[in-house]
Formats: structure tokens, C-alpha cells, sequence
């Protein structure tokens, strides 16, 4: 499927779902697609994102993925009092990238989107908002990391851990005006970093997560328990709500299975690992809740990906989050506002 058949399904659901919902005020593109060519070739690994904006306090739970017409779509809910100013969306690091484009908007009946877009694209570049986001997203990985809990399920430790730890990634990304990607984020700041001097910086990277050593052949292995676990969450009648459901039904496959086996047969197995993890915890969230023998059939298999990881148990995910929260991240800022300088200087000129 091309890109632009893609977007048309969006507006197409737009159309035909979207505007029904109580409080809409608009939708637009975001994500991996946004600025993408209409002409190309959606990857199959790839959804499109969209965001149906509703004046309402309280969005209902967003559908999450889902097949229309053809293409994978994401839809998430946003109330419009998130976006009502335009000085608090330049702050953050996830809302501001799609509202800094003119093509983006999808749907905008009373005018407030484009106005907002105008207001947002004048100002996304400029370096005091490139470093509110970084702070943005700095402080989503210090109040994460400080915040896993104790008490909770492992599969549940793993997710506290994992997602802040992942956002030292956003940082560097929201600094050289690249997209915050979710999925991709590591092979994102791979392209940033390597090569160049901040290759060290980019081991560390791997290093917080705890696969810089891990080979082609173990990531494998770990692909090949995902999938096993992926299929059998797949087939579970999911009576407990759990935001990400959607990520876990059989139409998801391609995104979270075959995706991450793309990045392995690419080499890229080390980034390959964050998703690999995200899922499976995912995974045992909903086994552990709705299928509890297939949790305790599939946990000896991701106990042993994340033993490969150096991650055995609460005190591990501890002592990884506060290394990486007073060694790492000063140095990931520490970076950000260099490429962010370097950015705001004006060219050189010959003499």
C-alpha cells in the first residue's frame, strides 16, 4: 500500500467514525508517517497514526490499532484543553512535532487546528522550545525511573523500567528535530549519533537497556519467545482493560512480531531489543490477568530474556533506573544542548 492510500483510509474513518464522536474537533496525522512522500511504499510494519482531537473533559479509551479499508491505524483520543495553547504544546516533546506542519490536519471544522498549527510551526524550531522539550522529556525519565514499583508484578516492574529508561532516546531525538518515534526510537537516535563523536554515547544507550552485548543469534532467540508469547496473548478473550489491548490482537502482528524481525535481519538486533521487551511485559500483563497458565507457561521464557538483560529482579530494575537517571541522562542532556547550539549557529561563510 502506498502512503497516500494509507492516509486516505484515515480520513475515510475520519469521515465515517470520527466525526460521530461526541466533542470533535478535529483530527490530524502523526507518527512515523508524517512526512513521508504519498507516493511510497508503507512499510508493512508500519500503522498510521492519527489523533481525533475532542472538546470534551474526559476522552473516552482510545481504539488502539485496528484495519480500515485496507491500511493499520492507530487512533489515539487528545482533549482539546492539551492543546489550547500553543505555548504548552511547543513544551512538549510528543505533541508538538505533527502540529508544526501544515499537512498534517485532516479534519479542522471551526479553524482552531490550523490556527494552532500556524502559531506552533512559527515556533518549534527556535532553541528555547527544543529545550523545553528536552527538559519535557528528561523529566519523563526521571519521575518514571523514580517511580517503579515495589510491590507490583515483575512483568509490571519490567514496563516501569523499561519505557522511562527508553525516553534518554527521546531526548536526543526531540534535540535534533527528529520525530519521537515509539517503536523505532533506537535506530532514530542510531542515525543522530553513529557515526560521529557521540558513538560512546550511543553504547551507553544500549548499555541502560542492557543489550550492547547481545548478538545477532541471542536476539533471535528472544524473537523467536516473543512470538510464541505474542500468538498465545493473541488468542485470549481480553476481558480486563489495558490501554495498549489493541497492540496485542493478531491484526498487530506485523507491527510487533514481523517489525522487530525486519530490524533483526537488518542487524539492527540490538535496537530490536526495546520493542522485543515492551511486548513481551505487555504480553504477561494480560496473560497474568486473563489467562494465568499460559502467564506461568510463558514467564521461565521472559525471565530469560530479561536475565540476559543483567535484570533478575526488582533491586536490578532499581539500581539500572538510578544509574541511568544520575549518570547517563546528565550526559544525554549534556549532548542535547550541544546539538541544539549547533543547530542555532549560523552557517560559515568562506573567506
Amino acid at each position: 500500500m502506498r502512503v497516500g492510500g494509507a492516509r486516505e483510509a484515515a480520513r475515510d474513518w475520519v469521515a465515517r467514525h470520527g466525526r460521530a464522536l461526541p466533542g470533535f474537533a478535529g483530527a490530524y496525522f502523526s507518527g512515523s508517517t508524517v512526512g513521508l512522500d504519498a507516493a511510497a511504499t508503507l512499510s508493512p510494519y508500519a500503522d498510521v497514526d492519527l489523533v481525533v482531537v475532542l472538546d470534551t473533559p474526559r476522552p473516552p479509551p482510545k481504539p488502539g490499532k485496528f484495519r480500515h479499508l485496507g491500511a493499520l491505524l492507530e487512533v489515539t483520543y487528545e482533549p482539546w484543553a492539551a492543546l489550547a495553547s500553543a505555548h504548552t504544546v511547543l513544551g512538549d516533546y510528543h505533541l508538538a512535532p505533527p502540529l508544526a506542519r501544515t499537512d498534517t490536519l485532516i479534519a479542522d471544522p471551526d479553524g482552531r487546528l490550523a490556527a494552532l498549527v500556524t502559531e506552533v510551526a512559527g515556533g518549534f524550531a527556535r532553541p528555547e522550545h527544543v529545550l523545553r522539550r528536552c527538559a519535557h522529556a528528561a523529566g519523563r525519565v526521571r519521575g518514571g525511573l523514580a517511580a517503579i514499583p515495589a510491590d507490583a508484578p515483575w512483568h509490571e516492574q519490567v514496563t516501569a523500567w523499561l519505557f522511562p529508561s527508553g525516553v534518554t532516546a527521546h531526548v536526543l531525538l526531540v534535540a535534533a528535530l527528529r520525530n519521537p518515534t515509539i517503536r523505532l526510537r533506537y535506530p532514530a537516535v542510531r542515525d543522530v549519533l553513529v557515526p560521529g563523536p557521540d558513538e560512546a554515547l550511543y553504547e551507553e544507550l544500549l548499555g541502560a537497556l542492557g543489550c550492547a552485548h547481545l548478538d545477532r543469534a541471542r536476539v533471535t532467540e528472544h524473537l523467536a519467545v516473543l512470538a510464541e508469547t505474542f500468538d498465545a496473548t493473541a488468542e485470549v478473550p481480553v476481558r480486563t482493560p489495558f490501554p495498549y489491548a489493541a497492540d496485542l490482537r493478531p491484526e498487530a502482528r506485523p507491527v510487533a512480531v514481523a517489525g522487530s524481525a525486519d530490524l533483526v535481519a537488518r542487524g539492527l538486533h540490538r535496537e530490536a531489543v526495546f520493542w522485543i521487551v515492551a511486548t513481551l511485559a505487555r504480553c504477561h500483563t494480560v496473560l497474568a490477568a486473563d489467562a494465568p497458565a499460559a502467564h506461568r507457561r510463558f514467564l521461565p521464557g521472559f525471565r530469560a530474556v530479561l536475565a540476559d538483560l543483567g535484570l533478575h529482579g526488582y533491586p536490578d530494575l532499581r539500581a539500572r533506573g538510578a544509574r541511568t537517571a544520575a549518570v547517563l541522562l546528565p550526559r544525554v542532556e549534556e549532548t542535547a544542548a550541544r546539538l541544539v547550539r549547533e543547530r542555532a549557529l549560523p552557517p560559515r561563510t568562506g573567506t
